[in-house]
């Protein structure tokens, strides 16, 4: 699980709302990694992690003004990067191969073989399972925070994070989903 990050304090959401390049920017580094992780995860390569969160933090700095504050602006921020993400898939509508995935960037069990394993069950998920294991399980995100990010109800979060840890375990055990 990742370490929490510590949230935006009101100046510095003040500064964001202005437009501040500088604070926008220290966020952005401040989350960088969490974001290229599920980029990375759900897309299934750099380059298009890359365009991706290029195109997520353009849009998210273009929205500043309009950020409500209905949520947290770490969450707002996800929210962006993941539909992005889902954009991208959308555009390309092509499914990752395994020689794309970075392994240090995949939970890593004991073995070699087991990080395969693992890398092949993510990838055989849905989009929208991928991301909830990846918001939930690898970032440690709530459910209350999945569900913003993703804008569903957090029961659906809680259903689909039981189907893909299902999806998962039998994919590693061998069995066909």
């Amino acid at each position: 699980m990742s370490e929490r990050i510590a949230p935006v304090d009101d100046l510095e959401r003040q500064r964001l709302r202005r437009l501040d390049a500088d604070a926008f920017v220290e966020l952005v580094e401040r989350h960088d990694v969490s974001h290229r992780r599920l980029a990375f995860r759900l897309l299934g390569g750099s380059e298009r992690m890359d365009d991706a969160l290029q195109d997520a933090y353009a849009r998210a700095f273009r929205a500043l003004p309009r950020f409500r504050g209905d949520s947290s602006l770490e969450t707002w921020l996800y929210r962006i990067v993941y539909n992005a993400c889902v954009d991208d898939l959308r555009r390309r509508r092509e499914h990752e191969t395994l020689e794309e995935w970075d392994e240090r960037l995949v939970a890593a069990p004991a073995e070699p073989e087991e990080r395969l394993d693992l890398a092949a069950a993510l990838a055989s998920l849905p989009p929208e399972l991928r991301a909830v294991v990846l918001l939930v399980d690898a970032e440690g995100l709530s459910y209350a925070e999945a569900a913003v990010v993703l804008g569903t109800p957090a029961g659906t979060i809680a259903s689909r994070l039981n189907r893909a840890r299902s999806h998962l375990q039998a994919s590693l055990r061998g069995e066909t989903p």
